[in-house]
C-alpha cells in the first residue's frame, strides 16, 4: 500500500471513530494519536524519503489538508461535547438565577486602631510629629530620664516584666520624650510630638484593666511655654473626640516628670454632667494625666529649665474607646472575637 492510500485509509479511520467519541479526555487522546509527533500520521509520512522529488509535494499537500480538516473536526467535536457536559450538569442541578450573590466578607481596622489613627490626625493637624519608640527599653530611659531614680518609690505604681536587670517592657511611652529630645536639634525651633505604641504593667486581668494597653504621650517644648498652652490643647483635643459641649475639669495630682500634675476630667458626654451610670453620679469623667516638664527631665536633655519649659500627657486609647463606645470589658480588645470587633468596623 502507498503512502497515498495509507492517507486516505487513515482519513475514513479517523471521521469515523470522531462520531464515535463522546468524552473530552477521550478526544484529546485521539488527537495525540493521530495528529502527535508519535502519531500515525507523522508515522506514514517517514516514507516520504523514500518518494521521488514529484511524489513528495503531492504526499505533502495531501498530509496538510487531512491535518487541517481533523484539526477543524476536533475542535467542532470539542465544543460539542462540552456543551452535552455543561447541559448535562445542569440538567442535575437546581439553580435559581434570581438568587442574589454571595457577598464577599471584607475586614476593618481594629476599634483600637481606629482611635488611634483618629487622634494622630488631631495631632498632626496642630503641627505635631508623631514618633515610634522600642517596647523594650532600658531601664535608664524609662524611669530614670523620666526623674525615677532606682529607689524612687513611685515605681511601685509601674511594677513590669524585666528581661534583666536594666532591660525591661516598658511601662509607658513617656521613654520617647527623652530620645525624642536628645534628637531634636532645638536650635532649629521647639519640639512638638506624641508617641503612640503599647506599654506593660503587671496587673491583674480584669474588666477594666489589663498587662499590656495602649498610651499616647505627648510633649511639646520650646520657650515660653505655660500650662495656659497645655490647657488649650488639651481642651481642643477632647472636644474634638467628645463633642465641643465639653468641659475640662483640672486637679492637681503627682508625676515624678511633671511639675505641677494635674488629672483631667471631662464633663459626662452621656448626662451632660447631671450625674449617671457611666460617671458614677458624679457628673465628671477622669480621662488623662498631664503636667509641666519637671525641669530635672528637661537638664538631664541638656536643656536650660530657666530657658526652656514644656507640657506632657498621657491619654488611653482603650479608655477613650471604652468611654466613647459603651464598652465596658478591656478584655474585649485583645480576644479577637470577630463578633466583638464587628461592631465597630469602617
Amino acid at each position: 500500500m502507498n503512502l497515498q492510500e495509507r492517507i486516505e485509509e487513515l482519513r475514513t479511520h479517523a471521521l469515523k471513530s470522531l462520531e464515535l467519541i463522546k468524552d473530552v479526555k477521550d478526544l484529546s487522546d485521539f488527537r495525540v494519536s493521530v495528529l502527535g509527533k508519535k502519531g500515525t500520521l507523522t508515522d506514514i509520512l517517514k516514507g516520504m524519503k523514500g518518494l521521488s522529488n514529484e511524489e513528495r509535494p503531492i504526499i505533502g499537500a495531501m498530509a496538510n489538508e487531512f491535518r487541517d480538516k481533523v484539526t477543524e473536526l476536533l475542535e467542532e467535536k470539542r465544543v460539542e461535547l462540552e456543551e452535552e457536559a455543561l447541559n448535562a450538569t445542569l440538567a442535575k442541578e437546581t439553580l435559581d438565577v434570581t438568587l442574589p450573590g454571595k457577598k464577599e466578607h471584607s475586614g476593618s481596622r481594629h476599634i483600637l486602631t481606629q482611635t488611634q489613627e483618629e487622634i494622630e490626625e488631631i495631632f498632626l493637624g496642630m503641627g505635631y510629629e508623631i514618633v515610634d519608640g522600642y517596647e523594650v527599653e532600658t531601664d535608664h530611659y524609662n524611669f530614670e530620664r523620666m526623674n525615677l531614680p532606682k529607689d524612687h518609690p513611685a515605681r511601685d505604681m509601674q511594677d513590669t516584666f524585666y528581661i534583666t536587670e536594666d532591660t525591661l517592657l516598658r511601662t509607658h511611652t513617656s521613654p520617647m520624650q527623652a530620645r525624642t529630645m536628645d534628637a531634636h536639634d532645638f536650635n532649629n525651633g521647639g519640639l512638638r510630638m506624641i508617641a503612640p505604641g503599647r506599654v506593660y504593667r503587671r496587673d491583674t486581668d480584669d474588666a477594666t484593666h489589663s498587662h499590656q494597653f495602649h498610651q499616647i504621650e505627648g510633649l511639646v517644648v520650646d520657650k515660653g511655654i505655660t500650662m495656659a498652652d497645655l490647657k488649650g490643647t488639651l481642651d481642643l483635643v477632647m472636644k474634638k473626640m467628645f463633642g465641643q459641649s465639653r468641659n475640662l475639669r483640672w486637679r492637681p495630682s503627682y508625676f515624678p516628670f511633671t511639675e505641677p500634675s494635674v488629672e483631667v476630667d471631662i464633663s459626662c458626654f452621656k448626662c451632660g454632667g447631671t450625674g449617671c451610670n457611666v460617671c458614677k453620679h458624679t457628673g465628671w469623667i477622669e480621662i488623662l494625666g498631664a503636667g509641666m516638664v519637671h525641669p530635672n527631665v528637661l537638664e538631664m536633655s541638656g536643656l536650660d529649665s530657666t530657658t526652656y519649659s514644656g507640657f506632657a500627657f498621657g491619654l488611653g486609647q482603650e479608655r477613650i474607646a471604652m468611654l466613647r463606645y459603651g464598652i465596658n470589658d478591656i478584655r474585649g480588645f485583645y480576644q479577637g472575637d470577630v463578633r466583638f470587633l464587628e461592631q465597630f468596623g469602617k
